[in-house]
């Protein structure tokens, strides 16, 4: 299996260059090899590429810089996966784009489906819905949303508060934002266990289209946070609850976005694992390898 992947150094990325590892020839593609905002060059990569599909883990994931750049948000989120799709259907390659929960409001009393109305509240979230409308045009096409990813790679929220919480007697955390956290490396394994079936798949198998993928669960930012220094016993900080309104962000956050899954088992078999042992487990490895700190 050959993977093209638009993406090197994100913790999706590498966690997929991870996951690949004798189990298929992964090409990760930097800003440097590949300028998302050039058009023309994404499609001549594509065109060129001897692949068995195309995954694209870059996006523009700066939140509250997106309000003040929606030009450089859309560019990156919405414009460079439409090339790729169309690039991917022009040689009947298959494409794997990654979105997010951002796309919509947060008015929920229950877990989000894929046939829910988006309505992003803020730039980022209407750029990934944009990339995910225009991509979802081409045949052969996944869109997997995903939402407060995690894992051993990169800044995240796991490895970012677990910095936070030693350097800190006191950390402020919101308790009023939902969600359901993301294994970026379950979501990397899936990937690569699932690429084999969306290479070989027709175009009207039902592997393709809108999917969600994230941890079983819902929980709130103070106790995803709290679930992550609970591992290290060199936690000094003592969370306190606040609000999503005392931080005064640029970009307003859905509350409340916890995606249902129910159709990523139904089709892959795939039933994701709860969110706190998750956390946990990443949180402990982290620790271990001394990048908390």
């Amino acid at each position: 299996m050959k993977i093209l992947q638009f993406g090197r150094t994100g913790q999706v990325a590498t966690a997929m260059q991870a996951a690949a590892r004798g189990r298929a020839q992964l090409v990760a593609l930097s800003r440097a090899d590949c300028d998302l905002a050039d058009l023309q060059r994404v499609r001549a990569v594509i065109l060129a590429a001897d692949c068995d599909l195309v995954v694209n883990t870059a996006a523009f994931t700066h939140v509250d810089p997106a309000e003040a750049a929606p030009d450089a948000a859309f560019a990156v989120n919405a414009h460079a996966p439409a090339a790729m799709a169309a690039a991917c259907a022009e040689r009947g390659a298959p494409f794997v784009h990654l979105s997010t929960d951002a796309v919509f409001d947060g008015q929920t009393d229950r877990a989000y489906v894929e046939t829910d109305r988006a309505e992003p509240i803020n730039v980022y979230g209407r750029s990934k819905l944009a990339g995910e409308q225009a991509v979802l045009v081409h045949p052969r096409t996944v869109v997997l949303r995903i939402s407060w990813v995690f894992s051993r790679y990169g800044r995240n929220y796991v490895s970012f508060m677990l910095k936070l919480a030693r350097e800190r007697e006191t950390l402020k955390v919101v308790a009023d934002q939902f969600g359901t956290p993301t294994d970026g490396e379950a979501l990397a394994d899936f990937l690569v266990s699932a690429a084999p079936r969306w290479a070989a798949a027709p175009a009207d198998d039902p592997a393709f289209g809108l999917f969600h993928f994230a941890n079983a669960g819902e929980t709130s930012r103070f106790d995803f946070a709290k679930a992550a220094i609970d591992r290290d016993p060199m936690t000094k900080a003592r969370l306190e609850p606040t609000t999503q309104a005392a931080f005064a962000e640029p970009a307003p956050r859905p509350p409340r976005s916890p995606l249902d899954t129910a159709k990523l088992r139904a089709v892959f078999g795939v039933s994701p694992e709860a969110w706190r042992p998750a956390v946990e487990r990443t949180a402990d490895r982290l620790v271990a390898m001394g990048l908390a700190g």
